[in-house]
């Protein structure tokens, strides 16, 4: 015990696990750890000597005691079989090398600055005190100053080093980027559309001691690498794609196609397991000398060595060779990303007949299963499947009947499972609103290459079934059909949306088809409110021209209108309607919504609701297009006048919102939430709460479906992961309120009942900068007074009809995309708008807040003591508790937007910082006829 319990690796964990900042080592990993802890080392004290023992034996703890002090010098591959080439022609690449097979490639790097100033002693001379990110089995990112590094990596002997692998180099010192430049044979990437905090990490500075390296892994995102080294040696292994190396094994999570590798550290690898393969089963190898660029193909198996302490830099890229094969490991679902990765191995009959029918794998008799294991074979085993046996080139198959090709590969892809309603993998380098826009920027940034731009959005957005779709919609109702530069979904939105003439059509698709509905029925709910109470909002609200619902039964697409006021047979036979509905409550209007998102909090997303019939029917709405653009493509343009502007016509519309009488609610709608709940309230804006442990009706599903989300919380905040600081994770159920009810503004009048002290509204909860719309305007005709409705009208997403985007000067004149509406508080509007549209700027939110003339809270409220204690009086609070239990990943939004944050050490720090100005807000008094 006392032998294990001072083994270094030991405390290197306990350290990573526990460091917070930069670190410091102090000559061992106890001491380090120790040090943290402060706690004083007292082993070198007279009487506290290190123990010896002998006759203990430890074969285990000798292997690992041999890789943390053997030497590599004489570890080189000189006879590697990677091809070596010098003045390559990018023809020449194009055609022998890329897509296909590795390459080592000589002069690339000649001309660069780094070739000379990249020293460890000229690094350490002018990057001494910057931190750079530690690559490290470790659930905490951790950094350490570069003169710290260097000092680790003279002393150190761990078998599995610290690597300096930061993506972020070029943040931390920018002139770095300045000492290289990317060689003319990858200069192609299609990324490069992307603004740059959107764009995924795709460069790394790569610096580490002897015996670091990579493990074995395949390049996120199936992309391409390219990797030029500047100081020392690196020893290369690399398999062709779905050939998975002796003593990896890959995980693929079966909901939403994470996958995971099990693999021993690079040194341990070739130590151990390289041994014992066969000739014939051994990677193709080399050994990389500075000044040498070795390029990696898509879905190449590889693992790296260094020989001694090394330099070096990276990047991956997408370009035509190998975008299909980025967009297929975009796609949901998870047979086609075990395939990618483990060929066939994959599959334990090979491939099955299945896989061309494009359904589920017959092979998996456990249903509960969540993780794939793929076995690898040992050496010299033979497959079990019946495929082709003829003799292919390495490079193109890893094992008889495996090809990796496109056609091949995207057999395995669920076709059932689309773009916009299916779990997207936390492994992806790009969210799901990001990859919409990345293939939308490219359709227009490089119109040349769009019928192969269509085929990467077919893999990964089911293009292909969407377009269909506008087909026959736009002949039910007589529209013009889109042109061929029109076919693609716009916009970044979770349903297909697409632009053309003078029409705007959406597909309701995001989480299924209950989810569908509801979406498309509050939405038309809401607008016949809108004309019927004519409301000013109307006229920042585009106008309704059709709405529907396509379904496609035995193999033929057939449309019904519908105007969510009637349940279609084809919806009642899903048994999707509550058996007690008020007549005077739509089926799928806001108060079924709420109950319905009660159902689904705290529950991961599931497509797959109800019958196979219902995966095949999708309401749509149509409405009319205006000219101009959204803000999100006018930011960068517009002043801070401008956006002064925006922020009190967004005031005054939420105003206008809010405002808004409320649906009429029936009791027997919430009946399956809880047996007994208070009756409902009026419409007026504070109720009386006649016992503590009860409060009205339809705050009552709001607080319910809070507690839902708090359940899972911490979970929650874990999964989403950086940038949001692992302390504050594990300090989140004590910042939370036990009682959400009192997030509420509960107070006591002066007969002693509780009152809310907040107006329960309409909220549209998804006010964001794609979903503002601005029109044109002239110089001196841009106030928010002139604002009025011009008839122009548009669903929210790109661009209008043919404004161009050199026009100096914009207003605000649409709110779009209403399907996410609610009732509840309305703070939940103000958290989109202040994180999104003004990204963190107070200025704007203080315009908003003197445009919006509505109180937060009742001014009654406000003179009494809230029931809770004080920080249930501060607002700030309300909307961090907001932040933190919301749908979508606010906080991570947060962390971005206020780097400074990331080393908070308690959320009231956070919410100060963040929502502090909102406690400056007093509202106005409420006019009482309202």
């Amino acid at each position: 015990m006392y032998i294990l319990c001072n083994e270094e690796p030991l405390w290197m964990s306990l350290c990573l696990s526990k460091v917070n900042g930069p670190l410091q080592y102090k000559g061992s990993w106890k001491k380090t750890a120790l040090d943290l802890e402060h706690v004083p080392y007292e082993c070198d004290k007279a009487g506290r000597k290190p123990l010896y023992f002998d006759g203990f034996n430890s074969l285990f703890l000798y292997r690992r005691l041999y890789r943390c002090y053997t030497t590599l010098d004489g570890f080189a591959f000189d006879d590697g079989n990677v091809e070596r080439k010098k003045d390559l022609t990018l023809e020449d690449f194009s055609r022998d090398y890329d897509g296909k097979k590795p390459v080592l490639l000589t002069g690339l790097a000649d001309a660069w600055p780094a070739r000379h100033t990249w020293t460890f002693d000229q690094l350490l001379q002018k990057y001494g005190d910057t931190a750079f990110k530690i690559s490290q089995r470790s659930a905490r990112k951790v950094s350490m100053k570069f003169k710290d590094y260097v000092s680790y990596l003279k002393i150190q002997h761990d078998e599995d080093p610290l690597y300096i692998f930061d993506h972020k180099f070029g943040e931390a010192a920018p002139a770095l980027l300045k000492d290289y430049s990317v060689p003319c044979l990858f200069q192609e990437d299609f990324f490069d559309v992307l603004d740059g905090d959107k764009r995924p990490p795709f460069r790394w500075l790569i610096i580490g001691p002897q015996r670091s390296g990579a493990s074995w892994h395949v390049d996120p995102a199936l992309t391409s690498a390219w990797n030029t080294l500047l100081v020392g040696r690196k020893r290369w292994a690399l398999y062709p794609p779905g050939r998975v190396p002796l003593g990896v094994t890959v995980h693929v999570n079966e909901e939403d196609g994470d996958v995971n590798i099990e693999t021993p550290s690079s040194l341990q690898w070739w130590l151990d397991f390289y041994p014992l393969l066969a000739d014939k089963d051994k990677p193709i190898e080399c050994t990389q000398v500075p000044g040498e660029t070795i390029f990696v193909p898509s879905g190449w198996w590889h693992c790296v060595l260094n020989l001694e302490p090394s330099i070096a830099v990276t990047q991956n890229f997408v370009n035509p060779k190998n975008f299909e094969f980025v967009c297929l490991d975009m796609a949901p679902g998870y047979h086609h990303k075990g395939v990618c990765r483990a060929g066939l191995l994959a599959h334990e009959e090979g491939i099955s007949d299945d896989a061309t029918n494009n359904k589920d794998d017959s092979g998996i008799s456990d249903p509960i299963r969540k993780v794939k294991r793929v076995r690898t074979l040992e050496p010299g085993e033979k497959k079990n499947a019946d495929v082709d046996s003829n003799d292919h080139d390495l490079q193109q198959r890893s094992y008889q009947g495996f090809s990796y090709d496109i056609k091949f590969l995207a057999m395995y892809l669920d076709k059932e499972r689309d773009h916009y309603n299916s779990p997207w993998s936390s492994g992806n380098c790009i969210g799901q609103r990001e990859m919409r826009e990345w293939l939308f920027k490219l359709w227009f940034a490089k119109a040349g290459m769009r019928d192969l731009i269509w085929k990467g959005a077919c893999l990964a957005l089911n293009a292909g079934r969407w377009s269909e779709c506008l087909s026959e919609i736009c002949a039910f109702h007589n529209l013009p059909h889109p042109a061929e530069d029109e076919k693609l979904p716009v916009g970044m939105g979770s349903n297909p949306v697409y632009l053309f003439s003078d029409c705007v059509v959406k597909i309701f698709v995001e989480e299924g088809l209950e989810r569908s509905l509801y979406g498309l029925g509050t939405e038309l709910e809401f607008y016949n409110l809108l004309c019927k109470v004519n409301s000013p909002l109307k006229n920042h609200m585009p106008d309704v021209l059709e709405s529907g619902i396509i379904y496609l039964e035995n193999g033929i697409y057939r449309i019904i209108p519908w105007d969510a006021k009637t349940v279609p047979d084809m919806i009642a036979r899903c048994n999707l309607i509550p058996e007690k509905l008020n007549a005077d409550v739509c089926p799928f209007g806001v108060w079924s919504k709420k109950q319905f998102n009660y159902r689904k909090a705290g529950m991961p997303t599931n497509e797959t609701i109800g019958s196979p019939e219902c995966r095949r029917i999708w309401p749509y709405l149509i409405t009319k297009r205006c000219k101009g653009k959204i803000y999100a493509e006018l930011r960068d343009t517009i002043s801070l006048e401008g956006a002064l502007n925006l922020a009190s016509f967004l005031g005054e519309q939420l105003r206008n919102l809010h405002l808004l009488p409320r649906p009429p609610l029936s009791v027997s709608t919430f009946s399956d939430i809880e047996p007994e709940i208070d009756m409902p309230l009026s419409n007026d804006c504070m109720g009386a709460v006649p016992d503590k442990s009860k409060i009205p009706a339809e705050w009552n599903i709001f607080i319910r479906t809070l507690i839902r989300k708090k359940k899972d919380v911490s979970s929650r905040l874990v999964k989403w992961g950086d940038p949001i600081p692992a302390t504050l994770i594990e300090k989140v159920d004590e910042y939370l309120p036990d009682d959400l009810a009192k997030l509420l503004h509960i107070f006591e009048d002066e007969n002693g009942l509780n009152k809310v002290g907040k107006l329960c509204s309409w909220i549209h909860s998804d006010i964001m900068d794609d979903n503002i719309h601005m029109e044109p305007c002239g110089a001196n005709s841009c106030l928010i007074e002139n604002t009025k409705d011009n008839g122009l009208v548009t669903n929210g997403s790109v661009n209008g009809n043919g404004i161009s985007a050199g026009t100096k000067s914009w207003r605000p004149s649409h709110i779009l995309d209403f399907s996410d509406f609610s009732i509840g508080d309305p703070i939940y509007d103000i958290i989109p708008i202040y994180l999104d549209v003004f990204r963190g700027d107070t200025r704007l939110l203080k315009q908003l807040l003197e445009s919006y003339k509505l109180p937060l809270v009742s001014a009654e409220s406000q003179k009494k003591s809230v029931k809770g204690g004080d920080k249930f009086g501060q607002l700030s609070y309300h909307a961090m508790c907001y932040c933190i239990l919301h749908d979508e990943n606010v906080l991570g939004a947060i962390f971005s937007i206020w780097d400074e944050l990331k080393t908070a050490k308690t959320w009231e720090e956070v919410e100060q910082v963040v929502w502090g100005e909102l406690n400056n807000y007093k509202g106005f008094p409420l006019d009482p006829k309202i």
